[in-house]
């Protein structure tokens, strides 16, 4: 073979060579394009509240972000703030008060967006049982699933009617509330969301009496967060931002169909009750609705309204430092 066919077969080896290089490190490449892992540790098992979440998985809101995210129920709920701001979860769903108290305890927690614009905690009743009002629950026995911040608001509604928490006798019952009303084992119960377990209740032919937390002492809050520690908003915004992102995706599409985020949770998770869910979502869509038409918006107000309550209940040393519990910023920039 010649030099110069030679020189020729080179050079068009050589071309190939660094085409196949060009393609190997062109931003289609798989690592480059790799999803970044996150996890969001729920409060409670899959039901209605969440499906914004799975809406925004299934229909790939959170992978067009680049986000692989993981959706799981913790082993155990009440920690969820812990996990998060020790990093072992991103994201974690919990509740305003919690969020304060925790803070005050050096659990750098912070609220990222409002799920529910409005309380779903509740005092239930059996009908039959004739306790109506707050003041009717004396010397009786309330069930709770053991949260601190339910026993500030039994407190608060006891108050308002004039007894306290120590005029009945609080019973830690976990997370089995309905059947713990429903089999007298209390009289009332309390934590429980008028959105689900009272539909619980009446589809097994149970009428029930509920005393909602704002209308009964309690100022209007933020019944369920989502939150993020400071040191993953500080080092990884755009992580968070991110998933804000997709989640506000989820929910827009559930507000606009609710039955039909339900139904999508329902394939996902078939031990979803529909029974239960399609008529509790109806009442809990227009709660995730917010007057800015933002979903997750945060006004001000309302954390400093709900801190200064707490103080008063004897939660909360002092309301310092709560401008810093919660922030706007990531579901602002969709607004």
């Amino acid at each position: 073979m010649s030099s110069k066919l030679n020189r020729f077969v080179l050079a068009i080896t050589l071309l190939c060579g660094l085409s196949l290089m060009a393609i190997a490190c062109s931003p289609g490449d798989s690592e480059d394009n790799a999803l970044i892992s996150v996890s969001i540790a729920l409060d409670w098992f899959p039901w209605a509240n969440h499906s914004g979440l799975y809406v925004a998985k299934e229909r790939g809101y959170f992978e067009e972000q680049g986000l692989d995210v993981n959706i799981y129920v913790p082993g155990d709920p009440s920690t969820v703030l812990q996990t998060v701001a020790a990093g072992k979860d991103d994201f974690g769903i919990s509740y305003q008060p919690e969020v304060l108290i925790a803070r005050k305890q050096g659990i750098d927690v912070v609220s990222i967006m409002a799920m529910v614009q409005h309380p779903l905690n509740s005092v239930m009743t059996l009908e039959e049982s004739g306790i109506v009002t707050p003041k009717d629950l004396e010397g009786k026995k309330v069930g709770s699933p053991g949260v601190p911040s339910d026993d500030a608001l039994i407190d608060s509604v006891l108050k308002h009617e004039g007894l306290s928490i120590e005029d009945v006798e609080m019973v830690n019952v976990g997370y089995d509330l309905v059947a713990s009303l429903l089999s007298n084992r209390v009289d009332a119960i309390i934590g429980a969301y008028w959105v689900h377990e009272s539909i619980s209740a009446n589809n097994q032919g149970y009428e029930l009496n509920i005393m909602k937390m704002e209308e009964n002492g309690v100022p209007d809050y933020y019944e369920l967060v989502i939150v993020a520690s400071e040191s993953m908003i500080a080092e990884n915004p755009d992580v968070v931002q991110k998933f804000v992102n997709g989640v506000m995706r989820g929910y827009e599409d559930a507000m606009s169909d609710p039955l039909d985020a339900v139904a999508l949770l329902k394939e996902l998770k078939p031990e979803t009750d529909l029974e239960i869910e399609n008529p509790g979502v109806k009442l809990l869509a227009p709660l995730w609705a917010t007057e800015t038409g933002v979903f997750g918006w945060q006004e001000n107000d309302r954390w400093e309204d709900f801190a200064q309550w707490m103080v008063e209940a004897g939660r909360l040393s002092d309301v310092s430092g709560i401008s810093e519990a919660f922030t706007n910023k990531f579901v602002a920039a969709n607004k």
